[in-house]
């Protein structure tokens, strides 16, 4: 029988949370009138995650990688390894909840135009997070700058199904075909960014993305010891996107824009319990000067080279 749909996930140095994930498609995968497969992708972990993933009933197939890369070209190594009409792409923090495939599959399924589905993602106490968003531009930071992001910007919102600028990666169905036709994920994009340009490039090419707000995956944060490095990743990416399908002053817009909005944003943490002033002062840093600073691509390099000694 032929595949269907494919369940894709990436794994990095989080073998518990894979284990959760993996628990939570073999609930889906009973529940579905479809032929699925299971492929994990290990980032080259030494936590014993690929053997985790072997051993897991739901899991078809294991790639383990003995070099880390980066997001963007693993989910393309997996878009391209698998056989199924759809391709669901899963962070290995992403935990299904019952009901959701067939969710997105049935509104995908519905929409031959349509390209990439995204779900509503919820952090584990079940509070609803942003995960569908307008396109990165002067006119959407100035708005975020304004507060009126919330309103304005975020697009995951609503009881039906929407279409939408962009949806976040972490539960995303994709229609493989039309990921084969605009030439997957960008791996210039090493993470943070990536789904933004790839749905961008659907958009363009005249494919229709979607925010389906009944299929649900909860988040589970992984422990963060890369704070500083994620926030010098995600403000390189967000410039190259701008530089990549804007200009160079629209780039410098959203920079300063931006930065404005983690300045008031560290000012009000000052006085406000539980914020760290800290923190956005680094997002401003790191905003400014996109070409500067350490991030995830530069740590994994160092993995890489010790792995090699």
């Amino acid at each position: 029988m032929a595949v269907e749909l494919s369940y894709c996930v990436v794994n990095t140095e989080q073998r518990q949370l894979l284990r959760y994930c993996l628990d939570s498609i073999a609930r889906e995968r009973a529940a579905v009138p479809f032929e699925t497969e299971v492929i994990v992708l290990d980032n080259a972990s030494r936590d014993g995650s690929a053997g985790t993933a072997r051993a897991h009933g739901a899991t078809t197939e294991v790639i383990a990688l003995e070099q880390r890369r980066g997001k963007g070209e693993n989910d393309t190594t997996l878009l391209r390894r698998a056989r199924g009409r759809y391709v669901l792409l899963l962070n290995e923090d992403s935990e299904l909840e019952p009901g959701t495939t067939m969710a997105l599959h049935a509104a995908l399924d519905a929409l031959p135009d349509a390209a990439v589905a995204g779900a509503t993602l919820l952090s584990h106490d079940g509070e609803q997070q942003p995960s569908a968003w307008r396109f990165p531009a002067p006119s959407s930071a100035l708005l975020t700058a304004l507060w009126l992001h919330h309103r304005l910007v975020v697009q995951s919102r609503g009881a039906a199904v929407r279409d939408v600028d962009w949806v976040q990666s972490a539960a995303l169905l994709v229609r493989r075909d039309a990921a084969d036709a605009v030439g997957y994920f960008d791996p210039a994009f090493f993470v943070y960014s990536d789904e933004v340009d790839f749905c961008k490039r659907l958009r363009d090419a005249g494919w229709r993305v979607i925010y389906v707000p009944d299929a649900r995956a909860v988040t589970h944060e992984p422990t963060d010891e890369e704070g500083r490095r994620r926030i010098v990743e995600l403000s390189r990416n967000r410039d190259r996107y701008m530089r990549k399908h804007h200009s160079a002053a629209a780039a410098r817009a959203v920079r300063w824009l931006t930065a404005y909005t983690y300045a008031i944003r560290a000012a009000a943490a000052v006085f406000l319990p539980g914020h760290d002033a800290g923190r956005y002062v680094r997002h401003v840093r790191a905003t400014l000067a996109p070409g500067h600073g350490e991030g995830l691509a530069e740590r994994a390099a160092e993995y890489n080279r010790g792995r090699r000694l």
